[in-house]
């Protein structure tokens, strides 16, 4: 999450998969980060053994996670406590992998793949959407959910703004996250990325709605109602969830962890716990505090996502 181009979609309807939430990398700079990994298409399988970090971490006792402080995905609450949808999976997972802790390692979004393939952490656990290009560079455990576009408008919603198009169409000022996939959504109905207030995170969003500097603000829909609920904000309101298209197809928004390539005994193993957490109902019932709901649940798997 090259310059943002997001897409996201519901259940199987697998058309095009663009860049994903907050799009790739947070565009060619941190691409650069990256090094020379081409555009060659990691081994699924990683490499010949799979990799030995699993027994690594449980004679540590500790896995580090990479976070990138977005609510609800990965955050340090007011509290100063590690918690988000997606450290909440992994501290319950590893534990049964035999790994006791978790320690979070806090970077921006578009520092996570580059930082989990300099061995800066051993796992991203940020909710990333999982997509072909990053594909080319991790391996991604299967997603732990999916997830549709919401707005941020002004209480009322008074230019009746419901998805990209009708933002186009009225000529609407759209704001958005940095590296946010809702830019790619928001440039295949027509707007100019040269056009969009481009903010840090989702709170700035908030306040630039309310202040008037922006119309409209996009995000996921979890984190666009989460930060207009926290805020008890008396000016903006969140809208519905809505589905977003990309050359009139649905597109596919689910996340995953992200693993080094070489480490797909770890990615496998994660998979097996996830994969009893879904049929149980646990998975469920962990991520609601944060907003998730059956809707996000999802069995698309990772080969399907980066196929």
């Amino acid at each position: 999450m090259a310059p943002p181009r997001g897409k996201d979609t519901d259940s199987r309807e697998i058309a095009k998969i663009g860049p994903s939430r907050r799009s790739l990398l947070a565009g060619g700079a941190a691409l650069g980060l990256l090094g020379a990994v081409g555009c060659s298409r990691v081994s699924a399988s990683g490499t010949e053994d799979g990799g030995n970090l699993l027994e690594r971490l449980r004679s540590q006792g500790t896995v580090r996670l990479g976070i990138a402080g977005e609510i609800p995905f990965g955050y340090i609450d007011k509290n100063g406590e590690f918690t988000g949808e997606a450290p909440e999976i992994a501290k319950v997972i590893f534990k049964r992998l035999g790994v006791p802790k978790v320690q979070p390692v806090p970077t921006e979004f578009g520092s996570l793949i580059p930082g989990l393939r300099s061995q800066q952490f051993d796992v991203v656990s940020a909710g990333m959407y999982i997509n072909p290009e990053r594909c080319a560079q991790v391996i991604f455990s299967d997603p732990d959910y999916r997830m549709r576009d919401a707005f941020i408008v002004r209480k009322g919603n008074p230019k009746n703004l419901h998805n990209y198009e009708d933002i186009f169409k009225k000529k609407a000022k759209m704001a958005t996250g940095t590296a946010y996939a809702e830019i790619g959504y928001a440039e295949d109905a027509g707007i100019k990325q040269s056009d969009m207030l481009i903010l840090p995170d989702q709170l700035a969003g908030l306040l630039a709605v309310e202040q008037g500097r922006a119309d409209v603000f996009a995000g996921t829909t979890v984190t666009v109602h989460n930060v207009v609920k926290q805020r008890n904000s008396q000016r903006a309101e969140a809208t519905e969830p809505f589905q977003a298209y990309v050359d009139g197809k649905p597109d596919i928004g689910a996340g995953g962890f992200a693993f080094r390539p070489e480490e797909a005994k770890l990615r496998d193993a994660f998979n097996v716990e996830l994969h009893k957490m879904k049929k149980s109902g646990e998975l469920l019932r962990i991520v609601r505090p944060f907003g998730f709901t059956e809707e996000e649940m999802t069995d698309l798997t990772a080969k399907e996502l980066c196929s």
